[in-house]
């Protein structure tokens, strides 16, 4: 009898232990599912960046499963920086970065190539992100094209040449702005909206940025990024004021 009564006491326990778990679940508004090909030891760190600082939020410990579920809390899409601890494996692709949204999130990624092959399903916003990196690429490989010029015409003294360089710099980094401010403004109803005008168009004339706040959707405006735009433009006008 005290051994039935010792698994009854075990199987109640378990069930309060399953019922907990599913109540705090239900307290998280982003469920991260995931696979990382091939690992069989290792951690993978979830951040956030506070202030000016990146903040573990969760960290996850492979032993022998590649599989992983995160459940975290995000005020509003946001993005999350993923860091994969390989213990004695040195690589460069430890870094990815995800635009997080409430709800389910995916990612499908390898060992080796942690970075370079993850799919990321899930976030509306993390796909126009990507799709905006993809192009602005191609700005920035152009950039390193002319540098390369800049620096040949350099040893060779052609000052013809380096006026012409210096021009299709400026063409160039001009169009680069033009389509970041043209993106921001077409996803206008997204959070990446005011995130692209804060990463990459910070220093361009305040009223691009003010046409980029005043053309955010209501939504979008009260997320962390929408607030964070607004406040960088209205101190951007009280130094320029001074």
């Amino acid at each position: 009898m005290k051994f039935i009564t010792k698994i009854a006491l075990l199987f109640t326990i378990l069930l309060l232990f399953v019922a907990c778990e599913k109540e705090n679940k239900k307290d998280y508004n982003l469920h991260i599912s995931g696979n990382i090909n091939g690992i069989k030891q290792g951690k993978l760190f979830i951040q956030q960046l506070k202030d000016t600082s990146l903040v573990v939020i969760d960290s996850i410990i492979f032993n022998g499963k590649s599989s992983f579920d995160s459940y975290l809390t995000i005020d509003s899409p946001e993005m999350l920086y993923f860091f994969l601890d390989r213990g004695q494996t040195n690589s460069l692709d430890n870094n990815l970065v995800v635009f997080a949204e409430p709800g389910e999130l995916s990612l499908e990624t390898n060992l080796e190539t942690f970075y370079a092959d993850a799919v990321v399903k899930g976030s509306k916003n993390n796909d126009l992100y990507l799709n905006f990196k993809k192009i602005n690429a191609r700005f920035s490989n152009q950039q390193l094209g002319l540098i390369e010029k800049e620096i040949n015409a350099q040893k060779n003294y052609n000052l013809v040449q380096l006026d012409s360089i210096q021009k299709a710099k400026e063409q160039l980094l001009k169009r680069k702005y033009l389509y970041a401010i043209n993106f921001a403004l077409t996803q206008k109803e997204f959070e990446v909206s005011p995130y692209i005008a804060l990463s990459e168009i910070y220093d361009a004339q305040i009223k691009y940025l003010d046409t980029i706040h005043h053309s955010m959707s209501p939504k979008v405006a009260q997320s962390k990024y929408g607030k964070l735009l607004i406040e960088f433009i209205e101190k951007r006008k009280k130094e320029e004021q001074q």
